[in-house]
């Protein structure tokens, strides 16, 4: 007799065994990932190029006999763009000539407490006479050689001034270097000059001997205090003999 009112257990199918219902297997579900955001844009970068450089020159001033030559042609293999004007001033003006220059080579002595002076060389000093003169028999004189002759005075003397005892006054006032040279020549007297004011009025009826108890006249570069540029830094540099890449 059928048994009425039952259901057949879930999952009795063939193999079910006791009747347990059968697992289904589940697929892993596919791991998702964040779709790739756009490299994020950058703005460009603008670098400001570096403002050029205001026209200029550099003024040297140079008294006579001073000899910046080497510090030029450095000056020029350095700084290019700057074109140097090499200014002739005197020893009696030197000072003020300062006002409108950026630096200068002087002779010493110059005290000033506005200015920035760097001692550079000496120059020995040199009597100047005639080419029949008896002096030049020696190849160095001394001050006591020098008694009984016409010393001729300078306007624009590059020496400290020094006593020559026994020498003789001249009759005529005092002259430039170039003058007295000329008038030393005609035998008249004798010049005392630091050696490269002679070089540089060299006549062919003149020679010069040292003098070799005289005081020696002193080359120095000088400019004012509150007007070190980086252009005067830049020649102090080069007559100390700093290279373009040494430092300050």
């Amino acid at each position: 007799m059928a048994t009425q009112g039952r259901r057949p257990a879930r999952g009795g199918g063939k193999g079910s065994g006791r009747g347990t219902p059968a697992r289904r297997s589940k697929a892993a579900p596919a791991q998702r990932f964040p779709p790739p955001k756009p490299p994020r844009k950058t703005a460009d970068v603008v670098f400001d190029a570096p403002a050029p450089e205001e026209p200029r020159m550099f003024r040297l001033g140079a008294v006579p006999g001073a000899t910046p030559g080497k510090w030029i042609d450095a000056w020029k293999q350095r700084m290019p763009h700057v074109p140097l004007e090499l200014v002739p001033i005197e020893v009696v003006g030197q000072r003020i000539a300062l006002d409108d220059l950026d630096a200068a080579l002087v002779r010493l002595p110059l005290t000033d407490d506005d200015l920035h002076i760097i001692a550079l060389y000496e120059e020995v000093p040199v009597v100047v006479a005639s080419i029949e003169s008896h002096l030049l028999a020696a190849e160095e004189l001394t001050i006591a050689d020098l008694a009984g002759e016409v010393v001729i005075a300078l306007t624009d003397d590059a020496l400290v001034p020094f006593d020559i005892p026994d020498a003789v006054a001249p009759r005529f006032s005092a002259m430039t270097t170039a003058d007295a040279i000329a008038t030393a020549a005609t035998g008249t007297g004798v010049a005392i000059v630091p050696m490269s004011l002679a070089r540089l009025h060299h006549r062919k009826d003149v020679e010069h001997r040292p003098l070799a108890d005289g005081p020696t006249s002193t080359v120095a570069l000088a400019w004012l205090r509150d007007r070190t540029t980086p252009d005067v830094e830049t020649f102090v540099g080069i007559v100390r003999g700093r290279t373009a890449n040494s430092s300050r």
